[in-house]
């Protein structure tokens, strides 16, 4: 049935891109990112699959316990309707009438579930930012319920889609034994710890170590940082740092190179827009979902004094 409903959904938008630009809509302006976005989306001097999206529409959301959410709020939404003409929504449901795609960017994690329902019961291919949920099991719940309704969907941090990054991935060091990542980990009171920020190295990680992450000890290092550590199912190790900047190193069968580097936003732009397009999802919802049961189980670590947790442990407990 699901491949069914893929196969009349591919259908369905590759006879709107050869007529029309998708039109898609935001959710969620308490982000800089619906501005960057939407620059790239908007661009008049766009190429490729740029050239066939562009953001029409928008609703506003926001988190009045979340400073950085209420305080951006007013200034980003005035931004996209007076400089890029983009229609503000007074709710989700009249958004969904109006657009082909809808990107989900509220900062913050905890509404995306509830955002995300009426998006996928309107049948419309969605991109939720980082972090894709508040909880594990939101994030869980999120994927099988697009799954059961044939809609196209995907949550990844734009760190994914760096070009060293994505070339350790596609093989150029050979089969990685191990990788480590760093970036920034500030953390939110209503968020697990890393999953408000430290969800940019940790995806790094996982896009070139994969699936397979079996047990997750957290530590703190001599200079009070968050230290994360993952073992694969195959014996390589895949640590998580927290640092200034984004960065880090994989070691594989062919060799070493640096990787974990912010490259813009743009691949990842690109990215949705073929989803939307397609209707094929670029990342492993499995791969999303050991992603965030690798961070949630290094708060479970952290609990439990540094101890390794199974990840198989912590899915089994968010589908519970």
């Amino acid at each position: 049935m699901n491949r069914l409903l893929f196969l009349a959904f591919s259908l369905f938008f590759f006879s709107i891109t050869l007529a029309n630009e998708i039109r898609i809509g935001l959710i969620g302006l308490d982000t800089s990112h619906v501005i960057a976005f939407t620059k790239i989306l908007n661009d008049p001097k766009a190429t490729g699959p740029l050239a066939l999206a562009k953001v029409t529409a928008a609703f506003r959301g926001g988190s009045l316990d979340i400073p950085s959410s209420a305080n951006r709020l007013d200034k980003f939404t005035e931004t996209l309707s007076k400089s890029y003409g983009v229609k503000i929504y007074p709710t989700i449901a009249e958004l969904c009438k109006n657009v082909d795609a809808v990107m989900i960017e509220s900062v913050d994690g905890r509404p995306h579930l509830r955002q995300a329902i009426p998006v996928i019961d309107a049948g419309l291919p969605v991109f939720i930012d980082k972090p894709m949920a508040g909880t594990l099991a939101d994030a869980i719940f999120i994927f099988k319920y697009a799954a059961r309704k044939g809609v196209p969907l995907f949550s990844s941090s734009s760190l994914r889609y760096g070009k060293a990054t994505q070339a350790a991935r596609n093989g150029s060091l050979g089969k990685i034994s191990y990788a480590e990542t760093f970036s920034p980990a500030s953390l939110e009171p209503h968020h697990p710890d890393l999953f408000w920020y430290g969800v940019h190295g940790c995806e790094s990680l996982f896009t070139v170590m994969g699936l397979g992450c079996e047990t997750v000890e957290r530590r703190t290092t001599a200079e009070g940082k968050i230290e994360v550590i993952g073992t694969w199912k195959d014996g390589r190790t895949g640590v998580f740092r927290e640092g200034k900047g984004y960065g880090g190193l994989a070691k594989g069968s062919k060799g070493q190179a640096e990787i974990g580097k912010y490259d813009g936003y743009a691949p990842l732009v690109v990215e949705a827009v073929k989803m939307f397009q397609t209707g094929k999802v670029p990342v492993d919802p499995q791969e999303t979902i050991e992603l965030f049961a690798f961070m949630a189980a290094a708060d479970e670590s952290k609990r439990k004094g540094g101890m390794p947790v199974k990840i198989a442990d912590i899915i089994a407990q968010a589908k519970q």
